[in-house]
Formats: C-alpha cells, structure tokens, sequence
C-alpha cells in the first residue's frame, strides 16, 4: 500500500444513535472539493493498522473516506474479548444493527465536500455484515464490499429492493461462513435482482484481508495474494463506480 502523505491526517467524526454516541475517524484527501467517499466499518475488534493504511490508502486516491465505529465511543475494545462483547450484542440486535449502519451512511452523507450521488462502503468480517445489512435496506449508496463478511441476516433482500451494487470476496477455508451461508446469500440476490458479485479464494481463512489478525485463532490467517487480488479489484471497482472520470 502507499504511504499515506498526501492526505491530511484522522479527524474525529460524531453522531449518535439511539442513546449511543458513535466515534469513527474521517480521512479527506489532499486539495479542496466535493468528492466521492467511501465508508469502511472494521471487523469485531475494531480497526487496526492494516484497516489505517487502507484508509489512507482510498484517501490518496481521492476519495473522502470514514472510519466507523457501531459500538459506541466508550466501548471498551481493548481486548478481542472485550470487543466480543459488543459484537455479540448486535448481533443479538440485528434491527439495531442495520439501522445503526443506515445512520451513519445517512451522517456522512450530510458532511460538507461528499457528493451524495458517490457514496460506496467496505467492510471487513462483522464489518462486512454491516454492509451488506445496508443494501438490503435499499441505502441509496452505489456499492457495498465485503472482506470475509459475515452473510446472514435477520431480513433478507426483497425484489427490486438492493440499489448498491454489491461484490462479495469469501474465504473457501473461513470457518466463520459455511457454504449454506454462501448459497443462500447468492439465492438471496438472485430474487432480489441486485447487481453482485461472489469471489470465493478455495484455500483462504477468515480475515485474509487483515494482517494484524494472523494466527489469532484457528482458522484464522491472513493471505497476502487473496488481500492484493481482492484489493485490486476495489480499487477498480470504485474507480468504475464511483471514480472521478465519472
């Protein structure tokens, strides 16, 4: 990935939802104007260096980018089984959940210098349901990404119901995601007439997008030629959606 020196540096960024108030980091890329953003929601635990770099990476690219926070800016994540706490509990709030990540779409939207027509959102593990959660909503956004996401949902996706386009990069290997899991979601747009895509790596574990969780449990491990494949493919599929030539 690039060194992140032509963008400025984190900015706090604050909503609140419910009686929850949320605290995620906005990155806004050098020089001045309305630009396309991208929201990025991080996995279980919370974001980490490798989730950093590539939000500075798309912010030198000229995206305006959010780093998301669903668990609330007192939570405590300074433990994976800290973390898990909260993580657990949306789950167990799937309404909740889907309705948190609208809010913050609905938020970053609304700041100055984002141009609401280009608007797309990546998601690594929990971050990935998180996403996928917003195109079933039918969030007026134009894609949603997911990194070994989670793929269950509480309400799928009625016809006609998704607006984003939606790519999918799944690990063969991920404990975490069963194949039944994969069909269904597959089924799921299908009957919903979404424009998607499903890349499934056969010999890849959970998070082989994410470095700084190698090894942390079984079937866990980070895959360096699945992240550079998966990530360029973002960064094209952006470029289509969402880039500037545009």
């Amino acid at each position: 990935m690039s060194t992140p020196a032509a963008n400025k540096g984190f900015a706090p960024l604050d909503c609140v939802h419910g009686n929850v108030r949320l605290r995620g980091q906005l990155l806004r890329p050098a020089g001045e104007g309305t630009r396309a953003t991208v929201l990025m929601f991080p996995g279980a635990t919370g974001p980490g260096d490798s989730f950093r770099k590539a939000m500075h990476e798309l912010a030198d690219a000229g995206y305006v980018v959010a780093g998301l926070d669903m668990y609330g800016a007192d939570a405590d994540i300074s433990t994976p089984a800290a973390a898990g706490k909260h993580y657990m509990a949306l789950l167990g709030n799937p309404a909740t959940l889907r309705e948190r990540a609208v809010h913050w779409l609905d938020t970053v939207r609304a700041l100055p210098g984002v141009d609401s027509r280009r608007i797309a959102a990546i998601g690594y593990c929990f971050g990935g349901r998180c996403v996928l959660e917003l195109a079933r909503s039918g969030a007026d956004l134009q894609a949603v990404i997911s990194y070994h996401g989670l793929l269950a949902t509480h309400a799928p996706a009625g016809p006609g119901k998704v607006r984003a386009r939606i790519a999918v990069w799944s690990g063969g290997q991920d404990p975490y995601v069963s194949v039944a899991e994969l069909d269904a979601l597959r089924s799921e747009l299908d009957n919903a007439r979404a424009n998607y895509q499903i890349t499934l790596f056969s010999a890849a574990q959970h998070a082989f997008m994410d470095s700084d969780h190698d090894g942390l449990a079984d079937g866990i491990a980070y895959d360096r030629v699945a992240h550079r494949i998966a990530w360029m493919g973002t960064l094209a599929l952006l470029d289509e959606i969402i880039g500037e030539k545009l």
